[in-house]
């Protein structure tokens, strides 16, 4: 017989979720809610782990599982945000019904900004391959907004959601190209990546819409940042091929990266072709396509911030720029 008194196990709605037993395990996270903050954050970062390689368990528990958005605790509150992410970008269709728990996390000004920017990429995920529930005009101008004043971490988070909800239908964003075109002025290169391949993506099926992002498309062309240049080059590419648009060659060298150079590379010579008449309707390398875009963006990202790594001088080990002062593995100073 259960003793009613005592603490819940905080491992058990993971083990349930391992057996497929669902019930058991919504009944388990009900327990939890009562259980200490100890208990209820470890249960939340143990299915954290499960959600990364087995979604398809979590079917039908992401509503018990918003409870936690609510949490008191914001450790709690962010390691739930983080789980919806691991579940959007694994199985998005099991996070789908609750997009608009998300959303309302997400555009809560009271909360902890790293939980509305984790709320906001599990939003981004989710409209990858489900864009009509992440389609409410409300939920996408709040989106847009915020690029003004929220903190950097959420702006990337924003605009990483606008990118993919672009990807996912491009006709979603096509009357807000000059909205989001204000923006390729931020400070965060990320925010700069994501919107110009917004804007990639809508130009994809509706290039003429990015006449209205031709002056700040243009301005890129030099940027510091040679991913960001590319996405431009792309966005313009599409631009010239419909109509005639007087577009400068960029002024700036080639990156050192061979992987980033290729990039910028293959994108300018979209560009020089469109100019030239002579892109085909589909490139060798997917260039100016969905595909490429839903294939590549992720992987892009993921180049854009490992360039920023350095090494620790004593160790090797990899860190971050701007990390800990001291090396966590050797403790030699930063």
């Amino acid at each position: 017989m259960t003793d009613p008194d005592r603490q819940p196990s905080p491992d058990r709605p993971s083990e349930l979720l391992s057996e497929g037993s669902r019930e058991e395990a919504i009944d388990a996270l009900t327990r939890l809610e009562a259980a200490d903050a100890d208990a209820r954050k470890r249960a939340i970062r143990t299915l954290r782990d499960l959600a990364e390689t087995e979604s398809s368990a979590f079917d039908g528990l992401a509503t018990p599982l918003t409870t936690f958005l609510n949490d008191e605790e914001r450790a709690i509150r962010l390691t739930t945000a983080k789980l919806f992410v691991a579940l959007a970008r694994s199985g998005p269709a099991v996070v789908r019904p609750v997009v608009d728990a998300l959303a309302a996390r997400s555009a809560d000004d009271e909360e902890f900004y790293y939980v509305r920017a984790r709320c906001a990429e599990a939003l981004g995920y989710v409209a990858l391959d489900h864009p009509d529930a992440v389609s409410d005009p409300e939920l996408l101008a709040d989106l847009r907004v915020r690029l003004s004043f929220d903190e950097p971490e959420v702006r990337e988070k924003l605009a990483k959601t606008l990118a993919y909800v672009a990807i996912g239908d491009p006709s979603r964003l096509r009357h807000q190209v000059s909205s989001l075109a204000e923006h390729l002025d931020d400070d965060s290169e990320l925010v700069r990546y994501y919107l110009c391949t917004a804007l990639v993506a809508i130009g994809c099926e509706h290039p003429s819409k990015l006449a209205d992002a031709r002056d700040s498309l243009a301005r890129l062309l030099d940027d510091e940042r040679p991913y960001v240049r590319g996405r431009a080059a792309e966005a313009l590419g599409l631009l010239v091929r419909v109509g005639d648009v007087d577009v400068r060659s960029p002024d700036r060298t080639e990156p050192d990266d061979d992987d980033a150079a290729a990039f910028v590379a293959s994108r300018l010579q979209f560009l020089d072709a469109a100019r030239d008449g002579e892109v085909p309707a589909a490139t060798a390398d997917g260039v100016g396509t969905l595909a490429a875009l839903r294939s590549e963006t992720e992987a892009v990202v993921e180049s854009m911030l490992s360039a920023d790594d350095e090494e620790c001088s004593r160790c090797g080990l990899t860190l971050p720029k701007g990390g800990p002062p001291v090396c966590p593995g050797c403790g030699a100073p930063n």
